[in-house]
């Protein structure tokens, strides 16, 4: 049985058209909220830490409806239309009209009713993959996922810094070239997965192969009700929590500076002309490359000892680029280093939580881990904003450096799931990460 790459690449196309808004949303959204409307930071950390709370219920609402719907083109394919479609619409009426309006109230509805569309294919468009592959060949495509992911937050930074022209005063800047480029990347994105893949038909292949439900997964089922009966050893349950905590630290020092970056340029190295994407594609470009390496150096040293490297290589950058009085090209080696430990951890830190759960409580856990995650992207966009708004943008960096520090703490009191991971099957396996 092998993984059809070909077929792989082109669902991954779904992911691209959602990773594309998001690179967008969290870079310029803050920037919007403050030059164009004069919302402080402590407000414009509300409104980004909307779309997790928005996650915590539409994806699990939405991807269970998607679950037990029956079409003519499939279970997913009708919510990844839609949410496409509204969340295209929404978003040039957004940049349009409201923000040349000047209304805020009407660009809060707007960016609320996005919100809601991208919640409605977000989760179906991740399911579609599983979907149509053999439960064997899931890592590998994953990472193929991830990988086309990648390649939509890459071309958004690069259309950032090509067609993005920041004017003088940051309220007046046209940001309808820009925009134009993500909506014709996420609606070509889409049009080629609906037109290229035929959902029922390829599930009804695959089924028939057999393959949609592993060996694992029936002994899942099969010994799930047994194994309920049985409590966490206390002190595995002991490791869990630390390493839940730590998720919770290093997202909340992580989201901190991607969310506040795109201002912290402006207001504090007096610099407009968009080169902090250069500093984030930086960082996404290390982050890809690093995932082999790491995945080599996790099997050598352990999981636990790769993550506190990856923390404590992201604290030094942190605190490093903080010191630099004003921009400097250098910045980007340091950007690159962020990159690579959050790859560091990324591979890790989700195996290590499945490691230590039982196999019937893997979906249980899994919530757990994005629950803690999603939290930190919920709390940290209003209190780091707090800090940026009532004390000084200088904050940004010694904040994330403080939170990745309580990170490292907490990580070394974790004792279990620290399984070094076996040789991935094959180079793209490596890419299979949870973040």
């Amino acid at each position: 049985m092998k993984l059809n790459y070909k077929r792989t690449i082109l669902i991954g196309f779904a992911f691209l058209s959602i990773c594309a808004f998001w690179q967008f949303y969290d870079n310029e959204i803050p920037k919007i909220l403050k030059y164009s409307f004069g919302l402080g930071e402590t407000a414009t950390g509300i409104v980004m830490a909307l779309d997790n709370v928005f996650a915590l219920f539409l994806l699990p609402l939405f991807g269970n409806l998607s679950d037990h719907t029956d079409s003519k083109i499939g279970k997913r394919m009708p919510y990844i239309l839609v949410g496409t479609v509204m969340s295209v619409s929404l978003l040039y009426m957004l940049i349009a009209f409201a923000r040349k309006s000047g209304n805020l109230l009407f660009f809060m509805f707007g960016l609320l009713f996005i919100l809601f569309a991208m919640g409605i294919y977000r989760s179906p468009a991740v399911s579609l993959m599983p979907d149509l592959t053999p439960a064997p060949l899931r890592s590998s495509g994953n990472a193929i996922i991830n990988l086309m992911g990648t390649v939509g937050g890459i071309f958004v930074l690069v259309m950032t810094k090509v067609l993005l022209k920041e004017a003088s005063d940051p309220a007046q800047t046209d940001y309808m070239p820009f925009v134009i480029s993500i909506i014709i990347c996420m609606v070509l994105s889409v049009a080629i997965l609906f037109f290229t893949i035929n959902e029922k038909k390829i599930r009804e292949e695959v089924e028939a192969q057999g393959g949609l439900q592993s060996y694992g997964e029936e002994l899942e089922e099969k010994v799930e009700e047994s194994e309920s009966k049985v409590a966490m050893p206390p002190e595995v349950k002991r490791s869990l929590i630390f390493l839940l905590i730590s998720v919770f630290f290093w997202f909340t020092a992580y989201n901190a500076v991607t969310t506040a970056f795109s201002r912290f340029v402006g207001v504090v190295w007096n610099l407009h002309n968009n080169d902090y994407a250069t500093c984030l594609l930086v960082a996404t470009v290390a982050a890809t490359l690093s995932y082999i390496p790491i995945a080599y150096i996790s099997g050598k040293i352990g999981r636990k000892k790769t993550i506190l490297a990856g923390i404590a290589l992201m604290a030094a950058s942190y605190i490093i680029t903080g010191l630099y009085p004003h921009f400097s090209a250098s910045i980007n080696i340091f950007f690159a280093i962020v990159g690579i430990g959050w790859a560091a951890i990324n591979v890790n830190s989700y195996p290590m939580v499945v490691e230590m759960c039982k196999a019937g409580e893997i979906g249980k856990y899994t919530g757990t881990y994005y629950t803690f995650s999603m939290a930190a992207q919920v709390f940290t966009p209003v209190f780091s904003g707090y800090l940026l708004e009532h004390i000084s943008y200088k904050t940004l960096f010694p904040y994330a450096f403080i939170f990745s520090a309580l990170a490292f703490l907490t990580m070394l009191m974790v004792k279990h799931g620290d399984t070094r991971p076996v040789k991935k099957g094959n180079i793209l396996e490596n890419f299979d990460v949870d973040d």
